[in-house]
């Protein structure tokens, strides 16, 4: 059994994501990840990474480039949702050992190895258990927290939105 809990009840959660401008048009949408995998999943699998605080949210979208790509920061707001609560990390008491890996850099792992690294797997785990997504620790910024929603761009308005009460992220067509 993989400890979860459901956020943003009864309020909603606020998270914060860096939208790269080719997906400012689609906030919601998990595809840039799924283009090529992501920490928590794989090449094909949607999944939106957020971050619950601005700061983090910036450190995620930066990564290891010294210099600030263009973005627009977005606030999403989340409901409902059963996550994996991956907080506190690894625990041998409560986790499958595989979990142990999660700091993995999964990039050198797919990219120079061309080995599936064991946060798919953790991945596989979750959805099979019928969960939304991970709650997690940033590895950017020290103290930060991340949520990995898959099938985003699926999820009610109710369970997931981007706030955007002026409409002024572009529109698609």
């Amino acid at each position: 059994m993989i400890p979860c809990v459901v956020i943003g009840e009864p309020t909603e959660l606020a998270c914060f994501r860096v939208c790269s401008p080719i997906y400012a048009s689609t906030p919601l949408s998990g595809l840039g990840a799924a283009r090529q995998g992501g920490r928590f999943n794989r090449p094909g699998q949607e999944a939106l990474y957020l971050s619950l605080d601005e700061a983090t949210a910036l450190a995620e979208y930066r990564q290891d480039n010294p210099w600030l790509r263009p973005g627009t920061i977005c606030t999403f707001f989340a409901s409902g949702l059963k996550v994996a609560d991956f907080r506190a990390g690894f625990d041998s008491d409560l986790w499958p050992p595989i979990w142990a890996d999660y700091a993995v850099d999964w990039r050198a792992e797919w990219f120079a190895k061309s080995t599936e690294p064991p946060t798919w797997y953790m991945a596989d785990d979750v959805v099979a258990f019928g969960l939304d997504g991970i709650l997690f620790p940033s590895q950017t910024r020290s103290g930060g927290l991340n949520l990995v929603v898959y099938r985003s761009s699926m999820r009610p308005t109710h369970q997931l939105r981007v706030y955007d009460p002026d409409g002024a992220l572009p529109r698609l067509g």
